[in-house]
């Protein structure tokens, strides 16, 4: 009797690849599952499981897990204000934990022997991948044959060729990763760092061109209505932004950073939802935290998204971190106004119940009503005193400040 492998599989070129190699050169019943993050319809999804089935699995599985992605993630990362480097709104990199989770579970419920998936061996997916695995299920075998055999793009096409397959090559050639929180491009522009991805290589195209204002409405730090439309469930306003976004071309960059395994990377990505909306969310909590509360919600988030994307997500601190994010949420009401342009937006400004500039204090650089002149002369001497008293010592010395 042949043993079981699982394969996490997307459709594209790897993952098509390893359906062929693992039944017809390692002789296994493929079981191919599509962990789905939100990047695939109905009808796409049911393409990418008959393709599977002509490939040679055995059987195919869809496994639906947006809702649960975004519950136990990508709000964490809207409260967070997460982009990675200050550009990458951790779209791969996050959703691959959540993707290896449901793989691991459906492996048990059929007693697969192994799982595999197509990751290669410069990446941070096999990292993700594999780490996942062997903390939640050591016993099952882990099979990597783009990465164990060493294999190129070319490589991987020309034996698809040989063996009879038929598809768009010339589309293979970029590796594209689509999710609700984003999409990743890979290609040979990226691996250079002096060339960016063509028009072409964009899922998405420009197809608006006239400016239009955009309305985002918060119910503490998470989003509940587009443009005046109230959303039951906010992957569904996440879709609606990105829908309006992806027309104008907003969200797309080029994403420079540190790998796991210690090389750069760089990845092009379009992200109009996740752009739109932490850059919102951001302008809402300016308005909304006091000084401290927005300072160390910036540290811990800044941890936070590291460990999503260096594969951290089940260590406990994580856990911690959510509690604090979600905590810090309890005044971030309100609406945000943008307006959008081809390639680019501007944020307008919010109207909030919570807004910590419309107080009976003062106006800023114009009216003071909470403190008197006389106030801010004493408390700017105490202000002052720690570097006047820097400055005595330097002057005891024959130094200033200049010289120091």
């Amino acid at each position: 009797m042949s043993k079981k492998v699982v394969l996490a599989y997307s459709g594209g070129l790897d993952t098509s690849y390893a359906v062929k190699y693992l039944s017809e050169e390692l002789g296994y019943e493929v079981y191919t599952a599509l962990a789905n993050t939100g990047g695939f319809t109905p009808e796409e999804c049911e393409r990418i499981g008959e393709r599977a089935v002509a490939l040679g699995a055995k059987e195919h599985v869809t496994l639906d897990i947006e809702k649960d992605y975004y519950e136990k993630c990508i709000r964490y990362m809207i409260y967070g204000n997460i982009l990675r480097n200050s550009t990458y709104p951790i779209s791969v990199s996050s959703e691959r934990t959540f993707q290896a989770l449901a793989i691991i579970n459906y492996a048990k419920s059929i007693g697969a022997d192994a799982i595999a998936h197509g990751s290669t061996g410069a990446g941070n997916d096999q990292v993700r991948f594999d780490l996942t695995f062997k903390v939640l299920a050591p016993e099952i075998e882990i099979i990597t044959p783009t990465r164990d055999l060493g294999l190129t793009r070319e490589y991987e096409i020309e034996y698809l060729r040989s063996h009879g397959v038929e598809a768009d090559f010339k589309k293979m050639e970029y590796s594209i990763n689509k999710g609700l929180w984003g999409t990743s491009i890979g290609g040979k522009e990226t691996l250079r760092a002096n060339e960016t991805l063509p028009e072409e290589a964009y899922p998405s195209q420009v197809t608006r061109t006239e400016p239009s204002v955009m309305t985002l409405t918060f119910d503490k730090g998470e989003l509940k209505s587009v443009d005046g439309v109230l959303y039951a469930d906010p992957v569904d306003a996440i879709r609606k932004v990105e829908e309006i976004g992806a027309a104008y071309g907003i969200g797309r960059d080029m994403h420079i950073g540190d790998t796991i395994i210690g090389i750069k990377g760089r990845v092009g990505f379009e992200a109009a939802a996740p752009v739109l909306i932490i850059n919102a969310h951001r302008m809402l909590e300016k308005h909304t935290l006091t000084k401290w509360q927005a300072y160390w919600k910036e540290q811990v988030a800044n941890w936070y998204g590291m460990f999503l994307h260096e594969a951290q997500y089940l260590e406990p601190v994580m856990r911690d971190i959510e509690k604090m994010l979600e905590s810090s949420q309890r005044n971030v009401t309100g609406e945000v106004i943008i307006n959008l342009r081809p390639l680019g937006y501007t944020l307008v400004g919010v109207n909030t119940d919570y807004d910590l500039m419309k107080t009976d204090f003062g106006e800023y650089g114009e009216v003071n009503t909470g403190w008197s002149a006389d106030d801010v002369k004493g408390f700017t001497t105490i202000y002052a005193n720690p570097l006047r008293v820097y400055g005595a010592m330097l002057k005891r010395n024959g130094k200033t400040f200049d010289n120091d």
